[in-house]
């Protein structure tokens, strides 16, 4: 019992002994910092992330934490940041991109670079895309520092241009000029959020995995003639048709460990009925799993583009006058690979649906992301992560597996394990256009505050020496 007692007080000492933020001190810097990232156009296209580059290099040389910048493009620099550690364990990479979509202001309430605090939001572009993980990942470095926190890893800060659609400046030029730079065990990016509703937070999604995008252009060709004169080979027709057949063909369901623990976990919050049929289509029974998906695709189709390779027909072009029947008609297909798939084998699969000589599919123009591995569920990161959210948030995590892209794909298909996290966001914003990417982007105050000081606590839990 004796022995019980002396480790129990030591626990509690050596707890009393860590330097904890001051948590108003950190809320208004945190804001300070976030305002002035906002305030700065770094549009993508045409991209120029220098100045947010300069100001987070200004902030952190402050601080005397040592900063690098690397540069395909002058004007579309990436910063890395590095706090040095022990060595024992492998470092840890938080990540954040600087370069956001672009606007027009004329739908904007707010201006789209004000940062303007209203009610309890802040709005701005890129407030929750991605400049909430640039500042957490920026506040996460100075307080490291600042408390003097011992580490057995390196901490790397990367703040990196061209997530939205520039690769080749940012996440692919690292990888492929600089890896040794930004290697790494685990990685913590965005991807990630916390779904609110009624004000109460209601779970945590951690993105372990994502599907690849592509897009595969389908070319329907025939012979030119006078629209009076219908013909049978007339190119819209065979590619209306064609569209018709991939639209409603589904592609096989594939689960995998990541969808598997998604929906199960899924099962324990959720209503009898809903619960029922994320059990089902991780069940054994086909008949049951494909009722499920029926109701997926007409209820929740995130979910069953979660379960499969999705294709959405997204861009039709054909034909350029009333009288005329054109020689070619085209059709460009959103496609996101599941990471099982093997692309040449669907577009084999894609080329049997349209069952159409006249028309030719093939690939089609797209900034490609690496196929990439999971993350793993049983890693240290993943279990200091669900801590942090049931700490912070008091809530359940649920890997999952993004049907959209990050450029973690890259940093994974070099095997390093990432995460997607976030902050809490209202599940009702973005029907109300205030999600990322939105007119009216916006980002709870109070959430970004919190976001803060969770994402500080993982990456302390992981990189402190003797945690």
């Amino acid at each position: 019992m004796r022995g019980v007692i002396v480790v129990l007080m030591a626990g509690l000492m050596a707890t009393q002994r860590t330097p904890q933020p001051d948590s108003d001190r950190i809320n208004a810097e945190t804001l300070q910092h976030f305002q002035e990232l906002v305030r700065f156009d770094t549009s993508d296209p045409p991209g120029g992330e220098a100045p947010a580059v300069a100001y987070l290099k200004a902030v952190l040389e402050k601080e005397a934490i040592p900063v690098e910048v690397f540069a395909l493009e002058a004007n579309r620099p990436n910063l890395l940041a590095r706090l040095k550690g022990t060595g024992k364990k492998r470092p840890l990479l938080i990540m954040g991109h600087t370069d956001v979509v672009n606007v027009d202001p004329k739908k904007w309430t707010h201006p789209p670079f004000g940062a303007v605090r209203d009610g309890g939001y802040i709005y701005g572009r890129g407030t929750v895309d991605d400049k909430d993980n640039v500042v957490a990942s920026l506040m996460t470095m100075l307080m490291l520092k600042r408390l003097n926190v011992p580490l057995d890893r390196d901490v790397i800060f990367l703040a990196e241009a061209g997530e939205e659609g520039s690769t080749r400046v940012g996440i692919r030029y690292m990888t492929e000029q600089h890896f040794a730079s930004i290697d790494a065990e685990y990685c913590l990016a965005e991807g990630g959020s916390l779904s609110r509703s009624g004000g109460k937070v209601k779970f945590a999604s951690v993105q372990t995995l994502e599907k690849t995008p592509r897009a595969i252009d389908l070319v329907a060709r025939g012979v030119a003639g006078h629209g009076s004169v219908p013909l049978r080979t007339n190119p819209i027709a065979h590619l209306s048709a064609a569209v018709a057949r991939v639209a409603e063909w589904k592609p096989p369901i594939r689960l995998n460990d990541t969808t598997r623990a998604y929906f199960k976990r899924l099962a324990a919050l959720s209503t009898t009925a809903d619960a029922k049929r994320y059990l089902d289509i991780i069940g054994a029974d086909p008949k049951l799993a494909a009722a499920a998906d029926e109701y997926f695709l007409d209820h929740e189709p995130r979910h069953a583009s979660m379960i499969r390779t999705s294709i959405s027909p997204n861009i039709i072009q054909g034909g350029y006058r009333v009288n005329v029947i054109p020689s070619e008609a085209r059709a460009t297909l959103d496609v996101r690979t599941h990471p099982d798939d093997n692309p040449e084998q669907l577009l084999a699969d894609v080329r049997k649906v349209v069952n159409d000589p006249a028309i030719e599919v093939s690939w089609g123009q797209r900034d490609v992301r690496p196929s990439a591995r999971s993350a793993e569920l049983d890693s240290e990161a993943f279990t200091d992560i669900e801590s942090g959210i049931k700490k912070h948030y008091d809530t359940v995590t649920l890997p999952t597996m993004s049907t959209g892209a990050t450029d973690m794909a890259y940093l994974r298909a070099r095997g390093i394990q990432c995460f997607g996290v976030g902050p809490a966001t209202d599940m009702e914003d973005g029907a109300k256009g205030f999600g990322a990417h939105s007119d009216q982007e916006r980002i709870l105050e109070a959430e970004l505050y919190r976001f803060v000081r969770f994402y500080f606590e993982v990456v302390r839990t992981l990189a402190e020496t003797g945690r």
